[in-house]
């Protein structure tokens, strides 16, 4: 439509094909809300949380001990309390050895002290500084603390006079007394006093011990009020979910706490040989400061080392020391974890900081300790339950695109070159053609949809094109042979239910169907490669014939213009045995197609025509009436099963080109059977 104005025509712009931005949905809002609000109940419930959290976590520690008692015929309430008490002897007795060596290596600080001195006048006479002045304040503090005689400032004499010049005190002037009484403390304030910081402590353990057997006792029953919770909806999935994260997570604290305690063996016998005082508290201390991420081995480390200091007489044991401490963690965190874990715990190293961060704001010293396994809770819950799998893309350390859509976003911002260093690692344990019909094409399947869409300017499709044709080139040198199948390391978090790793089928036996039979395809018959009308047709074409020639085929390609109805009679028909025509998407049953098979059969009638549609689940590949009234001889959906049926029709074109007894050698070679064509 257009409005009359005289005689100029004002054209009625049409309308936009990209919707405006949209503000934020109701849905988005109200998650925000809670998110704030669920923050703001863990910083301020932290005295109730914390206990809870910690209750919970330890049931899922004395689980696999309450099954063992419950596998020697104890009942379910025996079982648990035996397991806490278990726990609790455990926790006694660590406190026991912390406190006994703590006490034992405090009447050497006075030794330590003087040992420090010595070699801090030593270091300032080889150095020529004076590191005294430098370290001046903290030996004061030191002296201090060992010495309580000089804790206390001398008082004056006297008071200076006003007028500057020090008073001498009379002699013989009697010198006041004052007498003040000091305030009896009744025995019931003296027991406040001792008592009083230590209820806090004890209360907050008896909460945990008692939540914990309540846990244990009535696991199946808060397990089944989750799922009605988070999961109703599909019963036997989540219940999959539920009992696999439950045994995720079981296995991730043990493997901890097991590795953990090795560290503690190992750092206290290093230390017992070095000559460290107090090996057993070190280690006691390294093994619980290593549940705190990347470095909590490192804070461990720092006491030993400055008391390894003071006590030999060289540098040798504190260089020693931290050598051992280097060491250990560098065999635990690079060797033992990940053989034991598998690739990773399933965290992000970002996400891990980040949670450490987070968690010791909102809940301290103890949040920073349980960051590692209260953030495993969540990425675990973000894998199984589709409400919450914005915690799984933001915490996980799986990739947040796929490898088509890293594909398509990279050419699409016009970076090739990590769109290759994203195939490079593809093809390590893939084919070339997997690539191509994987990745590839479904990348230029989401480019050709948002081309026809409008999303795509002109330009920018061809660039696209030019950025596809680039990658195809680079990646010439590599051969399309299937890499023998590895085993991909899970992650303690695992995976979404259902959801596996994507491991292509094995390639077909092309040299028992076709390989064998022809040595090497006769140079009489080629391929031709014809790119379909779409704009992206042209690049699929050249992956195509990329992966014909590395099969020894001779191939010729064609854009589709070369085919139309003014340039189809000076096609070059010469020796042409397969005409492959590429296309990314075909809706229905156009009849530019029919047409398109109509002239290229009429100029080249020994040919066989393939049509590639490089979409499996286009409607076409399935109606089988709209094929037949296409007139092509050949169907697929996929590179490899057009270089199976171009494979199957340059044997067919050699075996007619050899004599006859050649031909029936040949039959006999591959077993008497001809492969289906």
């Amino acid at each position: 439509m257009a409005e009359q104005r005289g005689t100029y025509t004002m054209p009625i712009a049409p309308p936009h094909q990209v919707a405006p931005a949209e503000g934020p949905r109701p849905n988005i809002l109200t998650g925000v809300v809670v998110v704030v609000v669920v923050i703001c109940a863990l910083y301020f419930g932290s005295e109730v949380l914390i206990p809870i959290t910690l209750a919970i976590l330890l049931s899922f520690v004395l689980s696999p001990l309450m099954e063992l008692l419950r596998g020697l015929w104890l009942p379910r309430v025996i079982a648990a309390l035996l397991s806490v008490l278990i726990a609790i002897g455990v926790i006694i007795a660590l406190g026991g050895i912390i406190g006994t060596q703590i006490a034992g290596l405090a009447g050497q600080v006075p030794q330590y002290q003087a040992t420090i001195e010595t070699k801090v006048h030593a270091m300032q006479q080889l150095i020529g500084t004076d590191i005294s002045s430098r370290f001046g304040g903290l030996l004061q503090k030191f002296e201090g603390a060992g010495s309580p005689q000089q804790q206390a400032p001398a008082q004056p004499a006297q008071q200076p006079a006003a007028t500057g010049t020090p008073q001498q005190p009379a002699e013989g002037k009697p010198v006041p007394v004052v007498i003040t009484q000091t305030p009896t403390t009744s025995a019931l304030e003296l027991g406040r006093h001792i008592l009083e910081p230590i209820i806090g402590p004890i209360a907050t353990l008896g909460i945990i011990l008692v939540v914990a057997i309540f846990t244990l006792l009535q696991k199946e029953d808060l397990r089944d009020r989750l799922i009605r919770l988070f999961g109703s909806s599909d019963l036997h999935r989540t219940t999959l979910a539920m009992d696999d994260a439950g045994r995720r997570l079981t296995r991730y604290f043990l493997t901890q706490l097991a590795i953990n305690c090795s560290f503690g063996v190992i750092v206290g016998c290093g230390l017992y040989l070095i000559g460290v005082p107090s090996p057993v508290l070190w280690g006691v201390l390294g093994a619980l400061l290593r549940f705190v991420p990347y470095i909590g081995s490192y804070i461990a480390a720092a006491l030993p080392i400055v008391l390894a200091a003071a006590v030999g007489n060289g540098w040798s044991m504190m260089l020693w020391t931290a050598l051992l401490y280097i060491v250990t963690e560098l065999i635990m965190g690079q060797a033992v974890e990940p053989l034991v874990y598998g690739h990773s715990t399933g965290l992000s190293p970002f996400a891990v900081i980040v949670a450490a961060i987070f968690w010791t704001w909102i809940w301290g010293p103890i949040g920073l300790i349980l960051s590692t396994p209260l953030t495993l809770c969540l990425v675990v819950l973000g894998r199984h339950i589709e409400r919450f799998e914005i915690l799984d893309v933001m915490l996980g350390d799986r990739p947040a695109l796929t490898p088509v859509e890293n594909f398509y976003q990279r050419i699409l911002a016009g970076d090739p070159d990590e769109a290759e260093e994203h195939a490079e690692r593809f093809l390590s344990d893939h084919s070339l053609s997997a690539y191509y019909d994987e990745v590839a094409l479904e990348g230029l399947q989401l480019a050709a949809a948002d081309a026809n869409k409008g999303l795509l300017s002109g330009q920018q499709v061809e660039r696209i094109s030019v950025a596809v044709k680039e990658l195809v080139h680079d990646l010439a040198d590599h051969d399309d042979v299937e890499p023998p199948l590895q085993k991909h390391e899970k992650s303690i978090a695992g995976e979404k239910p259902g959801e596996a790793f994507v491991v292509p089928a094995a390639a077909p036996d092309r040299t028992a169907a076709a390989e064998s039979a022809v040595p090497e395809p006769r140079p009489e018959m080629s391929v031709l490669c014809i790119a379909g009308r779409g704009p992206l047709d042209e690049a699929a074409s050249v992956m195509l014939a990329q992966l014909l020639e590395k099969h020894g085929l001779s191939v010729r390609t064609l854009p589709h213009e070369a085919v139309s109805r003014a340039q189809i009679g000076t096609l070059d028909a010469r020796d042409v045995g397969v005409v492959c025509i590429s296309y990314l998407d075909i809706s229905g049953s156009p009849a530019h197609l029919r047409f398109l098979i109509r002239r290229i059969r009429q100029r080249l009638p020994s040919a066989s025509i393939l049509v590639g549609i490089w979409a499996a689940a286009d409607p076409f590949l399935r109606d089988q009436g709209s094929r037949q009234a296409m007139g092509a001889d050949y169907y697929v959906g996929s590179l490899r099963e057009t270089l199976d049926a171009c494979l199957v029709e340059s044997r067919k074109a050699a075996e007619v080109a050899l004599p006859r007894h050649a031909r029936l050698e040949l039959v006999a070679q591959a077993g008497s059977k001809e492969p289906q064509g």
